[in-house]
Formats: structure tokens, sequence, C-alpha cells
């Protein structure tokens, strides 16, 4: 995939992966335009400008029409936005749900459908989704989180076969833990118990710039979460076992309180 002179919507791009990922597309000759519900936060700069998009937005179908509208020069989409909370399932409210699904899922779905037939008749596109190991393994305490990461991983695989006599790209990205702020302090000592290795965001931005560059349709981060992806495919009664090892650390650092 060719980044230079290329301009992309940054969905996610005021912080985490996201935000990361700003100075090496723009190094890379490639101009970006930064999608925030908050865009007075974000300074522009050479190569980056900023809009305003609600990914939450039940109108956001519309808001994405105007954004298209107002910019006819975006040729490529990287969707890094992402909401999550580490909870057992009675703990969490029907907000955190919601709010999991329409910004993890929905709205990669209509940003998607929106810019596929732009794509298409420009014979030029790509679509760049960040998904997560979990969303080829589910986890205790991140049932929600896991249920819209699968089901991103699944929408890109289908989009990715319906349009593969296209020259639209799909490319999927699925980093392991990463120090970010959707991070709270109880899952980074969950992470510190169990051992887990934990990537920096400048890390991953360089892995998806990368899976972008080799024209990846996907890419898994990590060793040996990406053993693990294949081991539960394949075997997942093994990764059952090693969970269930791991639960009692897990509980410990699980909310218990119930939300009526």
């Amino acid at each position: 995939m060719r980044l230079h002179d290329r301009t992309f919507l940054l969905l996610g791009g005021t912080g985490g992966i996201g935000k990361a990922l700003l100075d090496p597309l723009v190094r890379a000759g490639a101009r970006v335009i930064v999608a925030s519900r908050h865009p007075d936060t974000v300074e522009p700069r050479q190569g980056v400008s900023v809009v305003y998009l609600d990914l939450a937005a039940a109108e956001l179908d519309h808001q994405l029409s105007h954004l298209s509208e107002s910019h006819p020069e975006i040729d490529g989409v990287i969707h890094c936005a992402g909401q999550n909370r580490f909870a057992r399932l009675p703990a969490m409210a029907l907000s955190d749900l919601d709010a999991q699904l329409t910004v993890n899922l929905r709205s990669a779905m209509l940003v998607a459908r929106h810019f596929v037939p732009r794509f298409e008749k420009a014979r030029s596109g790509a679509l760049v989704f960040v998904g997560s190991t979990f969303g080829s393994i589910g986890f205790p305490g991140y049932t929600a989180y896991c249920a819209t990461k699968f089901g991103l991983r699944g929408f890109t695989e289908a989009l990715r076969r319906e349009l593969a006599d296209t020259p639209v790209q799909v490319v999927y990205v699925a980093p392991r833990a990463t120090a970010t702020d959707m991070n709270s302090e109880q899952v980074s000592e969950l992470n510190r118990a169990l051992g887990n290795s934990v990537d920096t965001p400048e890390l991953v931005a360089s892995h998806i710039l990368a899976a972008m560059e080799n024209d990846d349709r996907r890419r898994f981060l990590g060793w040996p979460e990406k053993l693990f992806v294949v081991i539960n495919g394949v075997l997942p009664r093994l990764v059952d076992k090693a969970m269930l090892k791991q639960l009692p650390i897990i509980r410990r650092f699980l909310s218990s309180g119930v939300l009526s």
C-alpha cells in the first residue's frame, strides 16, 4: 500500500495507538485528517488537519456524508478507536455494553459502508482496522470487549472477501496488550501479575504501518500471543485449561459488584 501523497482519515487519533501513528504517517509522506469529538484539543500542524466526528452518534452515517463531501481527497481510513471496560459481565452497566458495541463494532461497519462505494468508484482505497488478540481469544473480564473484537475480525474478513475482486484493500491488525490510557491501573496490575508482555503504542503503530506498506491482509502481534491465537482456533480446550489456572489471579482484579 502506498503511503506517500495519500490522505488518511484517522479515527481514534487523539490518544494511544492512533496518536502514535500520526508522526510516522506524516514522515512517510501521507496527509492525515484526525477525526475527534473534541477537535479543539488537537493542534493542527503540517500534514495534519482535524475534523469533528462522533463515532458513538446515532446519526454517524450523516456525519460521515458531511465529512466526505468536505474532504473528497480521503483515499484511506484507519480505524483504531475503541472502548473497553475490565469487569465481570454482571457488573457492567448497559451503557458500558452499548459504548463498546457502538464504538468498537458499529462505527467500523458504518465507516466501511460509507467509504467502500466511494473507493470502488475511484478504483483505489484502503480500510485499516485495529483489532485485538482478544478478537481471537476470549478472556475473562473482557466479555463485551471480546465480543466486539471477535465481531470486528469477522467483519473485516468477510468484507475483504467481498471486495476481493476490487482494488479496495482491507487490513486487520491485532495488537496484544498495549500501554494506553484505555487500560486502568487495575488492568496494568493484572498484566504484571500474569507476567503479560505489554507493548508501547509506538511499537504497535510501527507494526500497523509495516502491515500497510507490505499489503498484509491481517497481522497479529506479539509472541507467544500469536501462537495462542492459532492454538485457540484448533485446540481451544488447551487454552481453556491455561485460563482456568489463571482464573484465581484474574478474579482478584475483577469487580465483584453487580449493577441492576
